[in-house]
């Protein structure tokens, strides 16, 4: 009787090994997990807002708004842990069935080359757990900054338009360059089973300094445009501010509303700048990745 030759058959199968692939791989259990973090997210663009509106409720001795504000904070509590909770077991399936379709199409592939690529892949889901909400909830707040900032003057949303602006441009024109840093730290990491194994110190010290010399690339060039990025945004703080206190006539709510939602645009579009130059990084990987012998 003849053996079997049915391959296994995952939820990968078939499907390039790319963020669009493990989307569509896991597409249930990622709409779970994002929908919960766009409902706290939701929920954490209403605090500055609602905390502006208990001040000057406390301040005449009106409790409404500041019961509402821990309405919203004890929401914040449960829909935290319950995402948490739930997290941990949705991308740790989504790291198992990568890693074993990844070793599955690598049958040709020295095994240096497929323990870097291992590595290189988690970083795939990585990015879906932590740097794809982290952004989704970066873009929302960014919007609810501007919409309230409008609300207050649109003089304020025009600043911060312009520092967000700014900050897309200068990214801009460093993107080209981190994909190649990137990959040539990639095609490093991927030596180094290699190296390992031929018990040289000599080759071994050659081989980690060649690593610390591309990490120093990027991260010299990450300081550079971060120390940018970030100039203009304070400038659009220190604007609103004064502009808050200067010409406004409003209350010390509204006063700490409007710096408030100014900060927290300064830290959302900070984000911004850094997820596109992960997914700088991660298109690289996706690349190399899909690049395997062996295919069965």
């Amino acid at each position: 009787m003849r053996p079997s030759t049915r391959r296994r058959v995952g939820p990968l199968t078939d499907r390039p090994l790319t963020l669009r692939g493990l989307l569509r791989a896991f597409w249930p259990q990622i709409s779970v997990t994002w929908g919960l973090t766009l409902a706290e997210v939701v929920m954490f663009a209403l605090i500055p807002l609602l905390i502006g509106k208990a001040i000057d409720g406390l301040l005449v001795s009106d409790l409404g708004a500041f019961i509402q504000l821990g309405a919203v904070l004890g929401g914040l509590v449960l829909l935290g842990t319950l995402r948490r909770v739930y997290d941990t077991r949705a991308y740790g399936l989504m790291r198992v069935e990568l890693g074993k379709e990844l070793a599955r199409r690598s049958a040709g592939t020295p095994v240096s080359q497929l323990n870097a690529r291992l590595g290189m892949g988690r970083e795939l889901v990585d990015f879906l757990e932590s740097e794809a909400p982290a952004s989704m909830t970066a873009v929302v707040r960014v919007l609810a900054a501007l919409v309230i900032l409008a609300g207050f003057h649109p003089l304020l949303a025009s600043s911060a338009m312009a520092a967000l602006a700014a900050t897309m441009l200068i990214y801009g024109l460093a993107h080209k360059r981190f994909f190649q840093l990137n990959a040539t730290l990639n095609a490093r990491a991927e030596q180094q089973v290699g190296v390992l194994s031929t018990r040289s110190t000599p080759r071994l010290g050659a081989h980690l300094l060649s690593l610390r010399k591309s990490e120093i690339r990027i991260s010299d060039t990450e300081g550079l445009i971060y120390g940018l990025i970030f100039t203009a945004l304070l400038g659009m703080e220190m604007f609103n501010l004064w502009f808050a206190t200067q010409s406004l006539g409003v209350t010390a709510g509204s006063v700490f509303s409007i710096v408030t939602y100014s900060w927290d645009f300064v830290e959302s579009a900070l984000i911004l700048p850094m997820t596109l130059q992960t997914l700088s990084r991660l298109s690289e990987i996706t690349a190399r990745i899909n690049q395997l012998e062996g295919v069965e």
